[in-house]
């Protein structure tokens, strides 16, 4: 028996030492390239940049920034629809003007400081928006400047999109209340925040003022909510069905079926740590690009551990989106890196980007445009890209990258192979490499040595 596990225990040990340290830094690079996609570049002058005019009038809608960095979607999403309703003064707002970074790599400037804003206002913005932040928990000092200016406001309306209740939690907001969060991490909110009750079976939670909703796309459900109640349901409907969300009924209805760990995310797992020749993609920013479709390449393409999106332009120029959001590209098309393939997103891109199409066009590059959402004007703007996905990586990848959405929509066609041929081959050659290590240590060094012992 004492023979049995040594040996046993060299194999295990030699799996872990090969293969688990390989799939650990693989693992640690896939997540550093999406939430660690701090700008490395030079900002260029601003001048010139305005922000969106205050009307005294309406209403303020104020979409926080952290420090460090924020979820795009969770970011982009809320600035998209409540700047959609013309209803609201809607800002970017950050404690300084420094750029910052969302996930996977864009770059935003702030509107306006939070300090500005309380000048500028007198008193509360109407609703605040807390994305997802995900480094909090690294960076979590950093941070204070956010959790001090939220809990400055905290009787007016506060909305939490994805793991953005982490930062509502954090502020000490939710204690003894009931919240939504994404279902990826419920295991660590409920960790690090067992005062509040986490739910998992409803798209978005309501406690008094404080709105949080569940992964991603419910956090549309919440946004939508909230209009129906500031403004009615008929504009929220109309809202819903600007962007073509087949999911309306979810703001009536938010219970839903949990989800939980299975194969899929398994793989979401594997493609971080073992796919190591991720394509690489650009995102072609151009002004007057909406906000949601550009959503909709990073978080369909950059979480899945398959696909870095760089940014690129046409200029050092600051890129103004179709709601006044002010961008930075990371790249422009004269220093742009050899890619794989091109992305413009955005059902009138064709012609709002014709210009900047055409240069990229003229600069003699060998990837042509793919204009995502040009065949596809009608759909919820997530799903060409997943699709895509699904063709360029394999179908579980793309499966596991709705579920992360929480899109519970059925209309998602998925063609390609049925799961990674590198993420799955690269794991079999260092388990085969692992193998072969362990029986010439177990053959070179141990079956000697193992003879010589007593038996027990």
């Amino acid at each position: 028996m004492f023979r049995i596990l040594m040996r046993i225990a060299i194999y295990v040990v030699t799996f872990v030492l090969i293969a688990g340290s390989v799939g650990a830094v693989g693992f640690r690079n896939s997540q550093i390239d999406f939430y660690q996609s701090f700008r490395e570049e030079p900002v260029p002058l601003l001048q010139g940049v305005t922000i969106p005019q205050h009307d005294p009038a309406k209403p303020t809608v104020a979409v926080v920034l952290g420090d460090t960095i924020t979820e795009d979607f969770d970011f982009l999403m809320p600035y998209n629809l409540f700047s959609r309703t013309g209803a609201y003064n809607v800002y970017a707002v950050a404690p300084d003007h420094q750029v910052k970074s969302l996930t996977g790599g864009l770059d935003v400037v702030p509107h306006v400081t939070f300090q500005e804003l309380d000048g500028l206002l007198g008193k509360s913005p109407d609703i605040i928006v807390v994305p997802n932040m995900p480094n909090m928990l690294i960076f979590g000092s950093q941070y204070q400047s956010v959790l001090t200016w939220i809990k400055k406001h905290a009787d007016t309306t506060l909305l939490s999109i994805c793991a953005g209740s982490a930062q509502l939690a954090d502020a000490g907001l939710l204690k003894g209340k009931s919240a939504a969060t994404h279902w990826q991490i419920m295991p660590d909110m409920k960790r690090f925040f067992p005062d509040t009750a986490w739910t998992v079976s409803k798209r978005y939670v309501v406690e008094g003022n404080i709105i949080t909703s569940a992964g991603q796309t419910a956090g549309i459900d919440a946004v939508l909510y909230v209009i129906s109640k500031e403004l009615g349901e008929p504009v929220a409907n109309q809202i819903a069905k600007e962007v073509h969300y087949p999911s309306y009924p979810f703001l009536h209805h938010p219970n839903v079926d949990p989800y939980s760990i299975d194969l899929k995310f398994m793989t979401y797992l594997l493609n971080n740590a073992y796919q190591w020749h991720k394509q690489k993609t650009g995102v072609l920013l151009y002004n007057g690009i909406e906000e949601l479709a550009l959503s909709s390449i990073f978080d369909s393409y950059s979480d899945t551990g398959t696909t870095n999106v760089l940014t690129i332009s046409q200029s050092e120029r600051p890129v103004v989106t179709a709601h006044n959001l002010i961008l930075l590209a990371r790249y422009q098309m004269p220093n742009a890196p050899k890619l794989d393939k091109m992305i413009v997103p955005g059902a009138d891109a064709k012609t709002i980007a014709a210009k900047d199409i055409l240069q990229w066009q003229e600069a003699g590059r060998s990837e042509n445009a793919l204009l995502i959402h040009e065949d596809s004007p009608d759909r919820f703007v997530f799903e060409a890209p997943i699709e895509d996905l699904s063709k360029q990586e394999d179908i579980l990848s793309a499966e596991h990258a709705v579920k992360r959405l929480e899109y519970r929509a059925n209309q998602i066609m998925l063609e390609g192979k049925p799961f990674s041929l590198e993420t799955y081959g690269n794991l079999i050659l260092l388990t085969i490499i692992s193998l072969l290590v362990a029986r010439f240590i177990d053959k070179r060094f141990m079956t000697k040595k193992i003879k010589h012992l007593p038996y027990r």
